[in-house]
């Protein structure tokens, strides 16, 4: 997953070590040797994580990460404190003037990059929530929403995994000063079956539950979907850190370090705790408030005129950054015919359960739009073109291999044509992009329909022609959905 790093340390040794490091898993580095720098880069370059020395000389790693948490440009981008201290008074320190994470010197490698990945996950599904929230406020429709650090941390449902007594008991005196509503689960089964049945604020997991039973148990909260949003703690002991890493990787939100410290576990947890309920009031203002004026009444989907506002601001913010950016359009085959044979509350129907498989079939942060008719788009954001033709090539395979089925009875076969474009230029417009895929679908419509075609001008290293036997071979390995989100 790329991403922009800043790294700040006064220590040009440091830097390099951690540059060479980071770019080694082709992550883009930038770096400064000081806070005011460090704060200044930030402001202009809007990295997707910041590394942040502690001990620097004039304005030290807390008083920088105060600032950039207190700036309205920077207030949402990760910051990791990178230190030499391993007193939990510091990490407690650096975790309430904002700091998502800390890591101790010499930096561990499966540590720095499952958390760097971890993070900038984070931040990418944000950015979304927040452009989308910046999208509806371009229409008047909802009011500029404040920062997680204003929401509260108070009475929050808390589910712990933990089998021994005693540490259960620990943490529920702990939890219990701010008056959070606690259950307890002390096997794996049970704790499915509690977080598939309660709506919770936050699930705490000690990985000690059950030699690799613990990171099953975090996979399967992340793959179902009531739980998929539930912030995830971990527990686990200084010599679980490959443990750790792959529990990141699998999407857990934090962890703590065996032996507990109580002000450590407040203040984790009270910072996940703000996060979920931040995302939850921008989910449900930005759905409330747009389901009317924005979205499809038919499909559910987003409607021409979000889309095109959507477009042109998430261009310029990934294009900026340089990624690309990939936008997909799709066509129903003879959809006419559907009409004129079984009427347009038949076409009603097919149109509505395509809508339903292609947000399927397409990653967690696509955003998909019904642009008119039988057409509909899917905007990629960070993608290369292979792996836009692959998402393409997938959702294609996904319509064409399950009949329809009406109201009636009747199953109907149905096929799409799709068109890929990538953008990874600034000067591109949304237009532009907009017209290269429809150009792009219509060549799939000459050759047959029900295929994929990608733009001419963007091929890049792909050649869809050849690569289509192994893209949908891709598209087909059962573990397809995981590799593309």
């Amino acid at each position: 997953m790329p991403g922009r790093i800043l790294v700040v340390d006064d220590i040009p040794a440091n830097v390099r070590l951690l540059e060479a490091k980071l770019s080694s898993e082709y992550f883009d580095v930038i770096t400064a040797s000081g806070g005011p720098q460090a704060i200044e880069i930030a402001r202009a370059e809007s990295p997707d994580i910041v590394l942040l020395d502690v001990m620097m000389p004039g304005m030290d790693g807390f008083e920088v990460c105060k600032r950039l948490k207190a700036d309205p440009l920077t207030t949402h981008i990760p910051v990791v404190m990178v230190t030499a201290l391993s007193d939990v008074s510091d990490r407690v320190r650096g975790l309430e003037a904002g700091a998502d994470d800390f890591l101790t010197k010499p930096v561990r490698d499966v540590a720095l990059f499952a958390r760097v990945r971890s993070l900038i996950r984070l931040k990418m599904m944000m950015d979304e929530w927040r452009l989308r929230q910046q999208t509806s406020s371009e229409f008047g429709i909802v009011p500029p929403t404040a920062t997680p650090e204003g929401e509260s941390y108070h009475q929050a449902r808390i589910l712990i995994c933990e089998a021994s007594v005693i540490e259960t008991a620990n943490l529920q005196e702990v939890l219990a000063r701010d008056g959070h509503a606690l259950q307890v689960a002390v096997t794996i089964a049970e704790s499915q079956r509690l977080a598939a049945a309660g709506e919770f604020d936050l699930v705490i997991v000690d990985l000690a539950l059950g030699d690799d039973e613990a990171l099953r148990l975090c996979s399967h909260l992340r793959a179902q979907e009531k739980t998929r949003q539930t912030p995830i703690l971990l527990i686990a002991e200084e010599d679980q850190t490959a443990k750790l890493a792959k529990s990141l990787d699998l999407g857990v939100n934090d962890y703590l370090m065996q032996p507990v410290d109580r002000n450590e576990l407040l203040a984790r947890v009270r910072t996940q705790i703000r996060r979920r309920r931040f995302q939850d009031r921008l989910r449900a203002s930005y759905q409330q408030s747009l389901s009317m004026a924005l979205t499809d009444q038919l499909t559910g989907l987003y409607n021409r005129n979000y889309l095109m506002t959507h477009l042109s601001g998430l261009m310029q913010r990934t294009l900026a950054s340089g990624k690309a950016l990939a936008l997909a359009m799709i066509d129903v085959d003879t959809f006419k015919q559907v009409n004129d044979t079984h009427g347009h509350a038949a076409g009603d129907e097919v149109l509505a359960e395509l809508a339903q498989r292609m947000t399927h079939y397409t990653r967690n942060f696509d955003t998909v739009a019904r642009f008119g008719g039988e057409e509909f788009v899917v905007v990629m954001p960070d993608i290369t073109p292979e792996l836009a033709m692959l998402v393409a090539e997938r959702l294609r395979m996904r319509i064409a291999e399950t009949q329809f089925r009406l109201k009636d009875g009747i199953a109907l076969p149905i096929t799409i044509s799709v068109g890929v474009a990538v953008s990874r230029h600034q000067a591109d417009r949304s237009e532009d992009l907009l017209s290269r895929a429809d150009r792009a679908l219509y060549a799939a419509k000459r050759q047959g329909r029900n295929r994929v075609v990608l733009a001419n001008d963007d091929a890049g290293t792909v050649a869809p022609a050849a690569d289509l036997v192994s893209l949908r071979e891709r598209a087909e390995k059962p573990g397809a959905r995981s590799e593309l989100i």
